[in-house]
């Protein structure tokens, strides 16, 4: 092995795209993770890379909203170099809207977008018949449409960021030694063990249940009803989730929450009942006490650093995060967003 300028513990979302941002700007970068890429909870099924309602702005949205923008030129350049596909496409998403205050609300958001979004995407009402055989059955006849939202398949989007690291020099290894500068993004096993030193909680695991469908919807936009995610994916499979758990005695397993969410998905888009399941998936996702990404300096450890707590909104934040976090470790340069450094969960 080389010497690295940066050891980067994790292969997850967080880890593979700040190893991306330091190789970009030149740095000699490995990435260790015992599990490979995508193994812990990067490497799910769903994927809906759903933006922030757009009011009561604040930094957590305008972090997200700035790097689900930034996705397409992020995920485009990646794939190109690995030769794979992330999965990755800004198809938008549908919401039925359920009566007139719902519809007010709705009216009001399409505003906010049209301010808050630059131009760069839109919060529509539309109706129903504007998709159909797709759209969710709404009360109102109509149905929220925003064109932010994007899919990408997790698994497949670590498989590709890895492949593009490796063909740009950097090392994704099982084991090896810890290196120069290191970043622990570990998950919610990091989240664990700095709780324990720090003897406070600083976050925790939160599980997640999905399915994979064999149903081909990959030209169609998300749908989201009844709490309820259906990511269409371009490999000609259709992702169901998510439960969010925060007692559980089996983390790897699936039960009958999942049932239920599947169920209810089915009562969404009736036609994939009677298709086969390809996969249940269950994982555990690190979420940190203040909700947002952690990020910054490692307490007590000089020239170490910690990206944690991507939760339910790690791909969406990661091609964010994989800058500013190079910012800060290779130019001391100091962008972190307040509510997203490490000490706003001590």
């Amino acid at each position: 092995m080389a010497t690295a300028d940066v050891t980067v513990h994790g292969a997850g979302i967080f880890g593979l795209s700040i190893a991306w941002a330091c190789v970009k700007r030149g740095a000699r970068v490995r990435v260790i993770d015992p599990l490979g890429p995508g193994g812990g909870t990067s490497g799910g099924v769903v994927g809906a890379l759903a933006p922030h309602v757009p009011e009561r702005w604040n930094e957590k949205k305008a972090f997200q909203f700035e790097s689900l923008i930034m996705a397409e030129s992020f995920w485009r350049e990646i794939d190109g170099l690995s030769g794979m596909s992330s999965g990755y496409d800004r198809k938008g998403r549908l919401q039925p809207i359920a009566d007139e205050n719902a519809l007010n609300l709705a009216r009001t958001r399409t505003a906010g977008a049209a301010k808050l979004w630059q131009g760069k995407a839109d919060w529509r009402i539309c109706p129903v018949e504007s998709f159909p055989h797709w759209a969710p059955e709404s009360p109102t006849g109509q149905v929220i449409y925003d064109t932010l939202t994007a899919r990408i398949h997790p698994r497949q989007a670590c498989a590709s960021l890895a492949r593009a690291l490796v063909k740009q020099g950097a090392e994704v290894v099982h084991d090896g030694p810890s290196q120069g500068l290191a970043i622990w993004a570990t998950g919610t096993a990091g989240l664990h063990e700095l709780s324990a030193q720090l003897e406070k909680p600083v976050g925790n695991g939160v599980k997640g249940q999905a399915a994979l469908i064999a149903f081909d919807a990959r030209d169609m936009p998300q749908l989201f009803a009844d709490s309820v995610h259906i990511v269409p994916h371009a490999d000609g499979t259709t992702a169901i989730g998510s439960t969010s758990e925060r007692d559980f005695d089996a983390p790897d397993t699936t039960d009958d929450l999942l049932e239920d969410v599947m169920a209810r998905a089915f009562s969404v888009c009736p036609a994939m009942a009677e298709l086969r399941v390809l996969e249940r998936w269950a994982g555990v996702r690190p979420r940190a006490r203040s909700r947002a990404p952690m990020l910054g300096a490692y307490p007590g450890r000089l020239g170490q650093f910690i990206a944690n707590g991507g939760f339910k909104i790690g791909f969406g934040m990661a091609p964010k995060v994989g800058e500013v976090m190079a910012d800060l470790v290779l130019d001391g340069n100091d962008t972190i967003p307040p509510g997203f450094r490490v000490e706003d969960n001590l």
